[in-house]
């Protein structure tokens, strides 16, 4: 293997590209969108387990200074009194922190750092079609242009197209019940910790902020309510959701209401997630990120999970003999703690505001976080 071929060029793509070079494996990625949408997504939070895996392909350090730590959570009900309050981490002194970017900002340093490294980034390069013949894949794209690799790696989103030539059974996205909306807000009219998420169980939904930089407030909501068309998506403006978020915030105590009115420009879509996706390879091709295993940003773990895929993959295909059994000792590693993470995060998306989650025990917490990546440590076959 010499030369991979990504689609996609998001978090899984980036990273994978990275992790595959330090693999001694070449790639080149494969990005639909022409420009970077800085819009789409607003804005993530990457977990401490997430910057670990990131540590061990190098990308820790970059992608750490793009963003803004986030070490404590507190919790208020609807009536604004605060109920819970705690480390992110799981202990304060933790050498690592969870922390927050703009999606774009991620995305950005993400490629620039793959490219920095010797990976080509092709823009504006949808894929259409894939085959395998003679041990190569051929990629086809929406313009008509063409791609060979050794391999192809569909990092390609919740909507992938990879997931689907693989298996045109594949399950389609689940819509998860709510809205998920977020903004930032320049002007902030009440005070939070830049490194502290302050979430309140509302009476209609579930509404978060963190101190952001130059003084301002990243936000988010998760509103229970019917699925949205795309044209009705495409008519949301910011008014809309301001109008739509007061009402539903209206009773509550805390910031929300001042914190959305205050804001300048909101973004919001509907929540999906795959529950399981039974066929993730095929010859020369897997999927890794959203396109293997979606979950609700609930846990907020979304983006960390990607990460850890890519990192897992790329040590598989340096160390197991042949594509096809290194693609099967990948999806054997991942495949369970994913889909662990989906239905944990599927159960949270379902709670009501007002419901009182169930009691954890710390090693609840600590199977995620606490996950940990050794680059140097050999894959044994599956």
């Amino acid at each position: 293997m010499t030369h991979a071929v990504i689609i996609g060029g998001g978090i899984a793509g980036a990273v994978t590209a990275v992790a595959l070079r330090k693999a001694g494996i070449g790639s080149t990625v494969y990005e639909a969108y022409p420009t970077p949408a800085d819009d789409v997504g607003a804005f993530l939070t990457l977990g401490v387990n997430g910057m670990d895996a990131l540590a061990a392909v190098g990308l820790d350090g970059a992608v750490a200074a793009a963003g803004e730590p986030a070490r404590r959570i507190e919790v208020y009900d609807a009536d604004g009194a605060k109920v819970g309050e705690g480390p992110l981490t799981g202990a304060d002194s933790h050498d690592l922190v969870p922390r927050t970017f703009l999606r774009s900002a991620l995305y950005r340093v993400l490629l620039d750092e793959a490219e920095r490294r010797g990976v080509r980034v092709e823009r504006g390069r949808r894929l259409v079609d894939a085959t395998t013949s003679d041990g190569q894949v051929h990629a086809v794209f929406a313009d008509g242009s063409h791609a060979h690799g050794d391999l192809l790696v569909g990092a390609d989103g919740v909507w992938s197209v990879t997931r689907g030539l693989l298996d045109p059974d594949a399950p389609a996205p689940r819509y998860t019940g709510q809205h998920i909306v977020y903004g930032f807000s320049t002007a902030a009219p009440v005070a939070v910790p830049a490194d502290t998420y302050r979430m309140v169980r509302g009476r209609r939904a579930f509404f978060g902020v963190i101190g952001g930089p130059r003084g301002g407030l990243w936000w988010f909501a998760r509103v229970p309510a019917p699925e949205l068309t795309k044209a009705e998506l495409a008519d949301m403006t910011t008014h809309w959701w301001q109008d739509r978020l007061v009402a539903v915030f209206g009773d509550d105590g805390g910031p929300a209401v001042e914190v959305v009115a205050a804001t300048d420009r909101i973004v919001g879509h509907n929540d999906y997630d795959i529950a399981t996706v039974p066929l993730w390879h095929r010859g020369r091709m897997t999927i890794a990120g959203d396109a293997a295993h979606a979950a609700s940003p609930s846990a907020g773990q979304g983006a960390s999970m990607a990460v850890e895929d890519s990192v897992v993959l790329a040590k598989c295909l340096r160390d197991v003999p042949g594509v096809g059994r290194a693609f099967a000792t990948y999806e054997a590693l991942r495949r369970p703690r994913v889909e662990r993470l989906v239905e944990a995060a599927a159960a949270l998306s379902s709670r009501k505001p007002q419901q009182q989650p169930p009691k954890r025990s710390q090693s609840d917490r600590d199977w995620i976080r606490d996950h940990h990546i050794d680059w140097d440590s050999p894959v044994e076959p599956d």
